[in-house]
């Protein structure tokens, strides 16, 4: 499984696991970013992108 804390760690670092799949909302079943998240990842600030690994952790756990 995906630990996205970790990841938050290296401050450039995606949580991109290279399984994607977006759903019927485009939302990723591989890192559970939405599409417009993962398009604008690297133009995101440090709090912006651990605002996105909060959400993906929560979106992954819902899922569950």
């Amino acid at each position: 499984m995906t630990n996205f804390s970790s990841r938050s760690k290296d401050k450039n670092a995606s949580p991109c696991v290279r399984n994607c799949c977006l759903n019927e909302e485009d939302i990723c079943l591989g890192c559970f970013r939405h599409l417009d998240e993962i398009t604008g990842w690297t133009a995101m600030s440090e709090q912006q992108k651990l605002a996105v690994l909060e959400k993906c952790q929560q979106r992954r756990e819902q899922r569950r």
